[in-house]
């Protein structure tokens, strides 16, 4: 039995699909992709669809490579549906970055829905706005982490540019760009797609505040 959820980042981000199997009382599931909005219902999906009877629901997470805060959301359907029904659930086997997340969300990565960082009573004032705090903060990183998907291909191929045609490192090739960014105010994407799109024949060259802003931060990082 397969469920399945689409990102608003399709072709960048992984579609989640659950794959799940039962063994008399126990149901074993397996999702594999990533942990982002439509996660939770997905997940609620395919404990619908378990046969009565089910006495165990076991999460192998070990597919999951990548995971947002949205995803904290699947663990509260999951200890709601172990609640409702009166089963014991498990999610096991988090990778490194998911781990992450539920450490900054204050929860066991081994046992997230028993471990330690579990609460089950109402937490003081003080430590609500911590964990807001932390989940913000998480929130910003995997945001970052999500442009950097975005635009990993197109940086990649103006440090080639850069590479070939300078003669430099792939990190001084990097350090160019990220002054270049910075020198003229430009997003590190447009940076990097108008040096790609400058080093192909007939098109367009970068803008002349660009151009300064490369010529200066070749002379810094290269000369």
């Amino acid at each position: 039995m397969r469920s399945a959820t689409h990102t608003s980042l399709a072709g960048r981000l992984n579609t989640l699909i659950i794959d799940s199997s039962v063994d008399g009382g126990a149901a074993v599931l397996v999702p594999r992709g990533d942990l982002v909005h439509g996660c939770a219902d997905t997940l609620a999906r395919t404990l619908a669809r378990l046969p009565d009877g089910t006495d165990r629901v076991d999460l192998d997470m070990s597919g999951v490579s990548f995971m947002d805060t949205t995803g904290l959301q699947l663990l509260e359907v999951l200890d709601t549906y172990a609640r409702r029904r009166r089963v014991r659930v498990t999610a096991t086997g988090w990778n490194e970055q998911p781990r992450s997340v539920l450490e900054m969300a204050g929860l066991d990565p081994d046992d997230p829905l028993h471990g330690p960082g579990t609460r089950r009573e109402p937490v003081p004032s003080m430590v609500v706005m911590e964990r807001t705090q932390q989940l913000d903060r998480l929130r910003t990183e995997v945001e970052q982490l999500r442009q950097a998907i975005a635009t990993r291909p197109v940086i990649d191929q103006a440090r080639g540019v850069l590479m070939a045609t300078h003669a430099c490192s792939p990190d001084e090739a990097w350090e160019v760009l990220r002054q270049a960014s910075q020198l003229s105010n430009t997003k590190l994407r447009k940076v990097a797609a108008e040096v790609t799109a400058g080093a192909e024949g007939g098109g367009p060259l970068p803008s002349p505040e660009l151009r300064r802003a490369l010529r200066t931060a070749i002379d810094r990082c290269l000369n």
